[in-house]
């Protein structure tokens, strides 16, 4: 009987010993990962209108959540349908072909919201995310599911780069720091997160903060903050630094990147203003009725679109990290349905992909052979990254 209690005794050691070491692993760089703390935002950020009471404010009324008595559902939501965002198979990626020379009007999107704009002879980056897990953990929250098509280090030199909000799926540290290692062009970003980016080490120098309607000029390209309809935050704390939408002008062209946002009519405003666009990259992706204000589903997307004045459509926030409850290939699908209704053209790029804008390639349908994970048949193996095998089989393994 000793000896059982010592077995026990170190069994319960080690199980504790290996849990502090996962939440060791699971916490190691946090602090700096969350950015600036609410003390070194407040000098940047009060003087805007859209801050009071401690916070930025969306013109419209704009719940982040359903109200308290549907959070239940909400979060028996999350348990039973989360798997049917995964994809059924490996996504097609392409490597990118980048001219030497900027073109007149292209974009090469990498996944979700990260696009690499070609306008007038100059090149914009925006919202790069190349890490690995859009959290501030390393163990913790939505990983990928597919590779960058590119490595971070291979872009060609940009003239600026463009941040919509500093949630960590259109903000990230990894990505910040090799941009600030392998790039010399200027972070353009709304108030607040440029507090930020000084505490990962980019120099002052290198950082353009903005309100809305406010313009800044870079390479020949006027950079304008437009309003968006969403929220921030990078841990409890919400609101404490400004979101938005871009316009970049050219001399003779000009694009929309909504970065994240839900329907707003002062799209329309904007379009009023800063159009017609030649392009508008619209989020499509991870919408549920629980956060509708914040997130544009397809069909809104194309609204905003036709609110803007805008000619070609670029889907982004969708196919590279599963942050909803819809199917992984949904969002295109019904894209294109309420696109081809209102006669709008629409590019559906694989994630590094380029494409001439001035000359839009038809739709080439390279979703359906992937498929979501919730269509497959239990029991039947999955072609798919490794992280998305494992989830897929979890799953049918649940079922059965």
């Amino acid at each position: 009987m000793p000896f059982l209690r010592r077995v026990a005794t170190a069994t319960a050691a080690t199980a504790l010993l290996g849990g502090a070491s996962w939440v060791a692993r699971a916490a190691w760089g946090l602090p700096v990962a969350l950015g600036a703390s609410q003390r070194r935002l407040r000098p940047t950020v009060t003087g805007s209108s859209q801050f009071a009471e401690g916070k930025f404010h969306n013109n419209l009324p704009t719940p982040a959540l359903a109200p308290a008595n549907a959070r239940d559902g909400l979060l028996r939501q999350w348990h039973e349908d989360r798997h049917k965002g995964l994809p059924g198979g490996p996504i097609p990626l392409t490597v990118p072909e980048v001219p030497e020379q900027a073109a007149e009007l292209a974009v090469t999107w990498f996944g979700h919201s990260s696009a690499l704009l070609e306008i007038d002879g100059r090149r914009v980056l925006v919202d790069p995310v190349w890490g690995e897990r859009v959290s501030p953990s390393p163990l913790l929250g939505p990983t990928r599911l597919h590779e960058p098509p590119t490595p971070v280090e291979s872009l060609p030199p940009v003239d600026a780069v463009l941040i919509s909000h500093d949630h960590y799926d259109h903000l990230d540290l990894p990505t910040v720091r090799a941009l600030v290692r392998e790039q010399s062009a200027p972070f353009v970003v709304p108030l607040g997160i440029g507090a930020h980016l000084r505490r990962w080490g980019v120099p002052d120098d290198r950082i353009v903060e903005l309100d809305w309607d406010g313009a800044t000029t870079v390479a020949g390209l006027t950079l304008t903050c437009t309003e968006a309809r969403h929220f921030s935050g990078r841990f409890f704390a919400r609101d404490t630094t400004l979101w938005s939408s871009w316009v970049v002008a050219g001399p003779r062209h000009r694009v929309f990147f909504g970065g994240d946002t839900g329907y707003t009519p002062a799209f329309a405003g904007i379009g009023a203003r800063l159009g017609p666009f030649d392009l508008t990259l619209q989020p499509i992706g991870a919408y549920n009725d629980a956060w509708h204000a914040i997130h544009m589903d397809p069909e809104e997307a194309v609204r905003a679109h036709g609110d803007l004045g805008g000619r070609v459509l670029v889907p982004i926030h969708w196919a590279t990290f599963n942050l909803a409850f819809h199917r992984w290939a949904e969002p295109v699908q019904r894209l294109l349905a309420a696109a081809e209704a209102r006669g709008v053209t629409v590019v559906v790029p694989q994630p590094g992909e380029r494409v001439d804008v001035l000359a839009p390639p038809p739709v080439r349908d390279w979703w359906t052979a992937v498929g979501s994970a919730d269509d497959v048949p239990p029991g039947r193996p999955v072609a798919a990254p490794a992280r998305v095998r494992r989830l897929t089989s979890r799953r049918a393994g649940s079922r059965g």
